[in-house]
């Protein structure tokens, strides 16, 4: 049967429609599709800025880095073993003695103080070999007992006031001083003895060779090497 005038214009309509697919209607699968790529893409970004952040505060920095300090490289222990059977070598050593003052020497006020005086005054060493010739010279002159004699023990003219030896001192501590400038004076070989600490023997006799006395100690006749009392003299001579 022919359809009717009106069944037949709507057909191509409904044909057309069914044909253009831009006014077709999304089906339930499609929009899932595409909330997930969705939610894909902000997850990246996320992800991204995430691991962005993460690098900052993990990675250090060079001040920071500078800092550290290093640890210090510590060689290993050293350790020495020192045979049982190694002999000990005792050390020697050069005796040292303080050079005693002048207020020192005259407070002990002895002949060997006195000794020691002319020698300090003299620039020689208060050695034991310069004391010993220094005494036994002293008692050539005025015996150890009276060794103090006119405050004069080695009868030096020089300052003394006398000719011959024969003068005297205010002072024993004047008459060393002027005992040791005498003999810097013209006593080269005696104050060469005194200055190398000869020995007593080797002094005496630059001392017979000189013209301090006129006798020359009779070329050491007169002049004895036995050990020299040690007397004091008065504090009044000092």
């Amino acid at each position: 049967m022919t359809p009717p005038a009106g069944a037949r214009a709507s057909a191509p309509r409904v044909a057309a429609l069914a044909g253009d697919t831009s006014h077709a209607v999304p089906v339930a699968g499609t929009h899932a599709s595409a909330a997930q790529a969705s939610i894909r893409l902000h997850l990246g970004i996320g992800l991204a800025a995430l691991a962005l952040v993460a690098g900052f505060i993990i990675a250090p920095t060079g001040p920071a880095e500078a800092s550290t300090a290093r640890p210090q490289q510590v060689g290993p222990a050293q350790a020495f073993t020192v045979d049982a059977n190694v002999a000990v070598v005792p050390v020697s050593r050069d005796d040292v003695s303080a050079t005693d003052g002048v207020q020192a020497l005259a407070a002990n006020a002895t002949n060997a103080d006195w000794a020691k005086m002319v020698l300090m005054y003299g620039g020689w060493p208060q050695s034991e070999n310069n004391v010993t010739v220094m005494l036994r010279w002293m008692r050539q002159e005025n015996g150890p007992r009276s060794w103090w004699l006119r405050n004069n023990p080695l009868n030096n003219g020089y300052g003394s006031g006398g000719g011959g030896g024969l003068g005297s001192y205010p002072s024993l501590v004047s008459a060393a001083e002027y005992a040791a400038a005498n003999l810097h004076r013209g006593y080269p070989a005696i104050v060469a003895g005194l200055a190398s600490s000869a020995s007593p023997d080797v002094t005496a006799k630059a001392i017979w060779a000189s013209p301090w006395s006129s006798s020359h100690y009779a070329n050491g006749t007169h002049w004895s090497s036995a050990p020299v009392e040690i007397v004091k003299a008065p504090a009044s001579a000092w």
